[in-house]
Parts: C-alpha cells; structure tokens; sequence
C-alpha cells in the first residue's frame, strides 16, 4: 500500500503540476557555474515551477521536465533551503530522501508557498518528548479526574494531562486561542456502568474565550485527536462544563459563561476506537445580569427519561431545573441558605433508604464558607393530583416542608440534610466520592464528600453510623506558608487517593495506604510553572535544568536503576517577589551557582547548599566517593522568614543535623511551623518540601543597572558575567560586564539604543554577541588581564528589519546565527577579528522567530544543528555545515548547507512563544548518548526533547550519500525509473526534429546515472545525488512534450495495475 501511494503521489504531482507555470531562475549558491542569462533554462530544468528565495531577473521555462525533479531529486539540503513551492501539493506524502542523516519529506497538505520538512513522525527522524513540565491555571473547575485514569487540566492556552501512576504529564493538547478554565471527560466517574468495557473516552475542554473543544483517546494506544470545536454560543470565558451519560452512547452536559448563558448540549459518541461524535445544541437558558459558575447534572430517581439541572452563581442561590432528553429544561424550584457565591455543586447517584424509597442528594459549597447537603426525596403522584399540574409536566407545587416539584408522574420534595462547618475560608470545591460497582452489576453510591478550601485544607466528611451526623473523618493540606490554598479537590475513579491543585499552580496528592485504618500519604505528582517562562540553562555539568526559579532533573530508580527514568521538581532555589527574567550557571564550589536578574536593579548570586548535593546524589546515584561537590561547602542550606525578603545560609556548624526526608513523610501534627531545616531527599520531594526545604542562600548582589533586569550571560569559563537591562536609550542600554569571585564591574559596553534582549559569548570567549530592539547586531571582543577584562567593538550592523530576539555561537566558529520579528534567522560569521560577514539568509518562517540555539556535531565539517524556535510554539531543527570561520587572517570560507532537518509536530510543541532553547553538552564518554534539547516558553510549560538519532549518528555526514528506500518503495522506482529511460529516448529519435542538442543532452543525462556517485570537487546538488549532466539547455520542444506526457499517462497506468 506504501508503494502504491508513492507512485500514486509521483503520477499525481507530474499531472497536476500542468505545463504552464512559469519559473524564477537566479544563481543558486550550490550550482558550480554563476547565474547567467543561458544558464536559466539548465537550472529551470532542475527546479520547475518553483520561486528561488534568493531573487533575481525571471523567466518563463516550459516545465515538461518536472518528472525528472520528482524521480531524480535534488541533495535534500539544496532543496529544503533552495527552493518555495508555488502552488499547493496535491497529494498526501512523496518518498522521503534521506543523504547524509539528513532528511526531507514533502507533508501532508502543505500551504501553497512552503515547504513542509519531516515532522517527529517520520520514519527516518523522530523527536521524542523526554519531560514538561507545567502548573495549573488559578480557576475553579480547571481538573478533571477522568474514569481511564488520566488527569486533564488547563495550563495557559493548552489541554495538559498527566498520569497519577507515574507523577508526569503525559501530553499537551493545543488548539485554544485563550487560556482553559475547565473541563471535563465524558464517561464521567459517576458513569460507572457505561465506562465498563469502554475503548474510548472523551474530553471536553472550555476557555476564556468562550470555545469548547472535544478531545477523543483511544485506551488502546493512547492516541489523542481533536474531534471537533463546539458552535460559538458563548460570548465569554466558560465558567464550568457538567454532564452525564444518558446512555451507551449519548451524553448531556451543559456549559455556562460569564454571559449569563447555559446551554445544554447532546453529544452522540461511538464507543469502538474509529467512531465519530456529533455535538448539537439542545436549549439555552439565560439566566440574568448575575451569571451562574457552577453546575451539575444527574438523572432523576426512577425517571430515566428527566434530568435535574443545578446552578448556582453569584446571586448566592441554588437554581434547580428539570427537563428531559429532548432538552427543554424548565425551572422547578430554588434553593436559598448560602450568603455568598456558590462555587461549587455536585450530585450523589440515587441512594436507595428506607426500603424502596430514593433519594437524591446534592452537596453545595459557597465562598461563605460552609458546606451544604440538601437530600431530594421522591414519591409517587396520584392521578388527580397530576391532572391538576399546569405548563407541561414539571412544576413547583408546595413550599410547606421546603421546595416540591413534580417530574412526570413523580414528585420531589427538597430539604436541608446537614450543614458542615470546618473550613476556615472559602470553599471552592466539593465532591461525592465516585460510585463503586456490586457484584450485580449495579452502582453503589459511597457517602463521602471530599471538599477543598482557600485555608489550605481538604476534608473528607462522612455520617456517623449511630448518629447520623455528618462529621470530619480525614484532613490533609500543606503547611508551608508559601501555599495559598486549594482551587479544587477530586477523587480519584477508585477512592483510594484524592487530588488538589492550588493557587501556585500545584497538585497535591494523597493516597490512602492503610490497611486495617485510613493512613493517607503524599504522592508524587507533576509541577511547574504557573506564569511565563522567561529564560533556562543546563548546569555546568549538565546534571540537572534551571528554569527561573525550579531546578529538574531525571531521577533513578535506586532499586532498580534500569527502569524508566522520570523527570521530577528536585529543588526551589529562591523565592523571589519579582518576576525572574533571566539566569545564568557561573563559576562557584562544584560549579552549582548561578546569578539571577529580575523585574529590579540587582542581580543575585545563589549557591548550592550541602542538602541540594546530597539530594541530587540521590537523584543521579552518583557513589559519594566519586562526587567532589561536597568539598568545602560550609552552608546546609537557607531560610527565609514569612516577611523575610532574602534568603539567609544555615551554617553546617550551626545548623541542626540535616534529616534524611522521605517524600512520603507529612507533618505530624497541625501546629505552627518552624524554621524550615534543609532537608536531604532520598525521593522526589513533594510541593510542599519544595517551598520550604529546598532554598539556595544568596551570597551576593550586583548593583549598578538603572531599570530591570533583562538579560544575562556568562562565559564558558565561567569567570566573566554580562547583564543588561531594559532600555529606551544608549546610556541605559549599556551591558555591564563582571568578574566572578571580587564581583566588581570590569566593563561597560556601549553600543545599542534600546533593550538588548539576548547576548551570548563564542565558545573559546573570544567575542560577545549581542542583539537588541534596535535591530541592530554587535560583536565584541573581549580579552582578560589582570585588571579585569578589556573589550572593543568589532562590528555593528543593522542585521534584520524588526527586533531582534535570539542569537546563538556556532561551538566550533565564529560563525553565529540571528533571528528576528521579521520571521527571519541569518547566519553571519567574524572575518579578520574585525567585521562580520553574512553568509545566508535561510526561508522565511511561518512566524516571528524567537530563539535560537546552536550544537555541534562533527568539528572537522564544521557540522552542527540550528533549533528554532517562533512565536507560535513551533520548533524546527536545521542542519548546518561548512562556511568555515577564522578569527585570524582572511578565510578562505566553503560554501555554507543549511537544511531543514525536522519539523516537530505540533502536539510536541508549545502553544505560545517560545523563549528559550537550550541544548545540553553530550556525554563525551557515552558515543550513544541522546541529544537533549530544553525549552521554555510563555504557555507556563519548560520541556526536554530527545531527537531519535544519537550524537555519532547525526555527525556522521562524511559518508557515501545515498537514497534508502524499502524493497517495494525500491521495486516501485526503480519501475518508473527505466520505463521513463525507454519511453524518453523512443520520444527522442521519433520527434520531427531529431538530433538537436537538447535531445542529445537528454539522453546522456537520463544514461550517466550512476549509484551512488560522488562528483570530483564535491561541489554539485545533483552529483551529490549521483547524477551528472551536460551543461546545456535541455528543454523539449512541443511534440516532445505532447508525446512525453501521452506515454507518462500510459505508464502510471500500468504500474498502478501491476501493484494493485
């Protein structure tokens, strides 16, 4: 099937590409001859209907030969960098060529005027997602805790959901314009009966904006698509989705906004894997000036065809509707005794007491700070009594004992249950505990309620057996004074372990382990940041990530070091009441210090404290005679007091013995807390140990910038700092350069106009490159004494024509590369130590590029990888090559190869700016060792891929380039190949005007092929490819093309028929 699509493919662009497209032929900087005006139709020839992105004079050039671009190819890297489709490719996936590691594949569906390279799902190149890391957004209703398993949130714009077995976020679902405030997956846990046996399950995810997207899993493999985007009938953020399973395959849940509308929605589903779903608007119900914010639906006792309707919203009231699946909901009755927002609302399954009689119990949580449980009893309706009921079949009748509505022939009276009070604030969330499943198949609905509040505390509350009374049984929360409180609280499908997420973003999680009593301990979970991530560097020795203000790293399972390894929140360096803009790794007792700038004047200086060592001891299962960090650390670690505004040491002569924690170990009682003492981990630590037992001490600050800090680097020595701050103009927009150890300033650079939004020294510390909002480019050079560092500048240039965000060395050169606003990345190189020289501008991208980040491959090709990263989230990986550098007398420079290497999907990649990448250094000792790439951005999310090839494999670019295809990808080219050779030359001696030089050229072109073939001087794309041609116009005249194109059809034509 493979080779029958790529033939398909092949006959498909050949008879879609049409003959008449014209073509714009400048010099192409790979072809051995320059551009001339005789050598245009030779290079149109080679790239038919196609735009060259270096610009030059056009013309038009018949495109019979396109089958010769398609069958023989052009170098991969030539190609990618060279050429910008003009129309729009009419077909699914060409073959993919792969020379050198290097490799290209036209996409599905590309936009007419790109080129679409290989996305991480080829098979020849894939990038794999090792670690995200991300917090949850501040807003009621953001968690679901799903019946497959997973946990879905919303981290800014983006669906995230991770996997309470393993404690990681297992993907990221794109597609929001606005950040998500809540969701909800479908067969919800009170679904209990028609999630058995299930194979796909759905999520529902609601934004600020007012779209509702639906999700689809596969149980099976995992595999997420988007199914579809709700019609628009909110105008505002949605506040929170409810709904329930009325069938196998039907749901009905409804969604409200800060509109003040509530729409019920039907959502038909397939239950196999390759199903379909359809959404359709039932009814809308608008309900005032004073908007509802939660809501909960349940099916009736004993009316399997009505559904009760519960909303409560500002106007401190509880709205009860009743309608069927039809949709027409109508309003029953309300509920009144709260005395401030209702903020959460959720329904019990039927309970059955008192022999046969149902209840239906509804569970309220207001900002007023008590808890509600309100229990809706049903009995029959005579028959009088119903001929008597008016407007339908739903209607409040009685207010003597507390509301009565009636439901077909069924009646419902409503009354107070219990009131619970415990909470000391807020209580934004409550929750039954989700129903188990009988031997007889029947729903059991375990009365427990899991509540969550503003005071940092979630409580499980259950009746007493003799009395009835509802009381507090369990009590979990955080003590750190850095928590805030609990936005939510949910159980987990099973009961056995219950989940918060708080005001910073955080989950809390804790498992019942007991065996004969309830025994709940923390778990590990997921963390990251809750705000935009501005900067990220790897240490020293690569062990471990710093984002702004969390440090990650892989930890080893020390039972079984062979096991998977998972990414874990190891460390909280400092608590800071500004947001952190940039750090930088330095010099320092084990090279585990770095320096911070932020939204103010100073810079920091952190250290790593003796707890953090031994704690990433434990991560890395390093043997501690071998580690030599330890050596001459006086601090333990930090302390900083609740009102406290830096972070002091905590002496090792001083200090009390540092215990050895386990992450499982909460606190003993609920008394006030005391100096935090470090504390070394033998497993991840938990949210609560992070804030609190994981402080950096700061040694130093750095005064002399006059606005905030915005950018900051440090030499690859380690012993020279560079900072700027924003600016509006050149004084201000000075970069200050300072040595490591006296902590003075040892330069100031001038140069730039305005803000310099990223620098970065050369790998020998040779030069500081320096970009900035001015548009401008400078290069410095800076050379040590033993006064400090002199510096002058080397060149200055406008480089692009917006700002200028990103910029990055090449390791094994001077060779560096510039991205801008403009959507634009330009490699440029110093020349004499003196000026700086640009060397090639490569395709414009989709978006604004915003970082950049340059790794080394092989030093004696001078190869290394480019990763981009743009506006959008996206990322792309470029091969780069060649275009050798010097710093000293005037370079004899080989041509520059730029190739777009690999494309991530979407699904791989952030959902906003992308604001920093950085790569990790290899493992020298280690020839297999993954290429790590990290990268941080705006959607609150730092991420770590691994690219499929190894660092051996991808700087092996030296060898024999060749084109790998399967044995029937092989069978299937080689076929079309030869029978175009004979067909071609059969045009050749029957056209009218035989033997003119084009023919001629034809033929030896189409008989030179050799497999594979490396051109003497290394210089052609096509001998790169193995092909050799003669340097003359080849361009067929009209009979030619005619007969051409009739034997083409006749050929595609049997082929197809042979490989069916």
């Amino acid at each position: 099937s493979k080779a029958r699509a790529q033939v398909a493919t092949v006959w498909a662009l050949l008879r879609d590409c049409g003959p008449s497209h014209s073509f714009n032929g400048p010099s192409l900087p790979f072809l051995e001859q320059p551009y001339t005006e005789s050598s245009t139709r030779r290079r149109a020839f080679l790239l038919p209907h196609a735009t060259l992105l270096s610009g030059a004079p056009s013309a038009a050039v018949s495109p019979a030969s396109a089958p010769l671009l398609i069958l023989v190819g052009l170098a991969p890297e030539h190609l990618c960098t060279a050429v910008k489709l003009d129309y729009p490719l009419p077909t699914a996936r060409f073959t993919s060529f792969s020379a050198a590691g290097r490799q290209v594949a036209l996409a599905k569906s590309p936009v007419a005027g790109e080129f679409a390279g290989a996305h991480g799902d080829n098979e020849d190149m894939e990038v794999r997602r090792a670690f995200i890391g991300a917090g949850c957004n501040r807003v009621v209703n953001n968690v679901s805790w799903g019946a497959c398993g997973l946990v879905a949130f919303g981290t800014q714009n983006a669906v995230a959901l991770f996997s309470p077995l393993r404690g990681d976020i297992v993907t990221t679902l794109p597609g929001h314009k606005a950040p998500v405030n809540c969701t909800l997956w479908l067969p919800t846990k009170k679904d209990i009966l028609q999630v058995h046996g299930r194979e796909t399950h759905y999520l529902l995810s609601g934004s600020a904006d007012g779209a509702i997207m639906a999700w689809k899993i596969g149980s099976g493999k995992g595999e997420w698509s988007h199914v579809l985007q709700l019609p628009g009938m909110h105008k505002k953020g949605i506040t929170c989705i409810a709904g329930r399973m009325v069938s196998d395959t039907i749901a009905i849940f409804a969604s409200t906004s800060s509109d003040g509308i509530v729409v019920i929605w039907e959502m038909a589903i397939d239950a196999t894997p390759g199903g379909n779903c359809k959404v359709s608007c039932l009814h809308s119900l608008s309900v005032g000036l004073k908007p509802m914010v939660s809501l909960s639906l349940a099916v009736l006792p004993e009316q399997g065809s009505h559904l009760i309707l519960a909303m409560g919203g500002l106007d401190h009231k509880i709205h009860i509707y009743c309608g069927d699946t039809t949709g027409k909901f109508v309003k029953a009755c309300e509920l009144k005794g709260h005395s401030d927002w209702i903020r959460s609302l959720d329904f019990s399954l039927p309970v059955t007491t008192s022999g046969e009689k149902h209840n239906l119990f509804l569970v309220s949580s207001s900002q007023d700070r008590t808890i509600r449980i309100w229990k809706m009893t049903s009995d029959s309706v005579s028959s009088g009594s119903t001929a008597q009921l008016r407007n339908g079949n739903i209607e409040m009748t009685s207010y003597i004992e507390g509301p009565l509505f009636v439901a077909s022939n069924t009646s419902y009276q409503v009354s107070l249950e219990s009131l619970l009070v415990g909470h000391e604030d807020w209580v934004y969330s409550v929750e039954w505990q989700p129903p188990t499943l009988s031997t007889e198949d029947e729903a059991h609905q375990p009365m427990s309620i899991l509540s969550a509040s503003m005071d940092k505390m979630m409580m499980i509350w259950r009746p007493e057996k003799n009395t009835g009374l509802w009381i507090n049984s369990v009590t979990v929360g955080e003590l750190s004074h850095s928590a805030l409180g609990f936005y939510g609280g949910h159980w987990q499908p099973d009961g056995e372990s219950i989940l918060a997420h708080g005001y910073g973003g955080s989950f809390h999680m804790w498992k019942d382990v007991g065996l004969d009593s309830e025994n709940w301990k923390p778990q590990i979970v997921p963390s990251g940041h809750f705000a935009p991530v501005s900067d990220l560097t790897w240490a020293r020795s690569s062990q471990y990530l710093l984002s702004t203000t969390r440090i990650f790293a892989p930890w080893r399972n020390q039972v079984n070091p062979g096991d998977m390894i998972y990414w874990r929140e190891i460390a909280r360096p400092q608590i800071h009441g500004h947001d952190i803009n940039c750090v930088a790794f330095i010099q320092g007792s084990g090279n585990h210090r770095f320096v911070s700038g932020a939204d103010e004047k100073v810079s920091r200086v952190f250290e790593a404290p003796l707890s953090f060592l031994k704690t990433l001891q434990q991560a890395t299962l390093l043997k501690p005679d071998v580690s030599e960090d330890f050596d001459n650390v006086q601090v333990l670690g930090a302390n900083m007091s609740a009102l406290g505004l830096s972070q002091k040491p905590i002496y090792t002569h001083g200090a009390k013995e540092s215990p050895i924690s386990n992450s499982n170990d909460g606190p003993d009682s609920m008394e006030t807390i005391s100096d935090a003492v470090p504390t070394v981990f033998t497993e991840p630590p938990v949210e609560d140990q992070l804030a609190w037992n994981t402080l950096w001490p700061e040694s130093h600050k750095l005064y002399g910038h006059g606005n905030e800090l915005f950018s900051i680097c440090c030499d690859y020595e380690g012993k020279l700092v560079a900072s700027s701050c924003k600016a509006q103009s050149a004084p201000v927009a000075e970069i200050w350069l300072w040595e490591v150890g006296t902590w003075k300033a040892v330069g100031r650079l001038q140069s730039h106009n305005l803000t310099v939004t990223q620098m970065e020294f050369s790998r020998d510390n040779a030069f500081l490159l320096s970009v900035s909002r001015d548009r401008h480019l400078s290069v410095f050079s800076i050379r040590k004494t033993e006064e400090g560092a002199e510096h002058h500048l080397v060149a200055k240039h406008e480089a692009h024509k917006r700002i200028i965000w990103a910029c990055s060395w090449n390791p094994f050169g001077y060779e560096f590369a510039t991205g801008s606003r403009d959507k634009s990345v330009k490699i440029w190189c110093v020349q004499d130590a003196s000026s700086v020289k640009l060397l090639a501008t490569l395709p414009q991208f989709r978006d604004s590029v915003t970082a950049l980040a340059w790794m080394g491959l092989d030093r004696a090709s001078n190869a290394g990888i480019l990763a981009v990263g743009m506006d959008n989230g996206l990322i792309e990986l470029w091969n780069v090559s060649g275009g050798r550098a010097s710093a000293g007398s005037t370079p004899e420079l080989s041509p520059l190869s730029v190739a777009c290497m690999l494309r991530f999907d979407p699904l791989l990649c952030h959902v906003s700016t992308v604001h920093r990448l950085r790569w990790r250094e290899p493992d020298s000792s280690d020839e297999k060792s993954a290429l790590e790439l990290a990268s941080c951005g705006a959607d609150h999310t730092v991420r770590v891929f691994e690219p499929s090839r190894t660092q051996q494999q991808l700087s092996d670019i030296d060898e024999e380039p060749t084109l790998e295809f399967t044995s029937h990808e092989s069978q299937a080219v080689w076929t079309v190949y030869w029978t175009l050779l004979l067909l071609t030359w059969s045009t050749i001696f029957t056209a009218t005007s035989g033997g003119s030089r084009t023919r001629l050229d034809t033929m030896c072109m189409l008989t030179t092929w050799n497999w594979p073939r490396r051109s003497a001087n290394g210089g052609s794309a096509c001998a790169t490819m193995g092909l050799s041609w003669k340097k003359s116009s080849m361009v067929p005249d009209r009979n030619t093309t005619s007969i051409f194109w009739l034997g083409l059809e006749m050929l595609a034509t049997s082929v197809m028929s042979s490989l069916k």
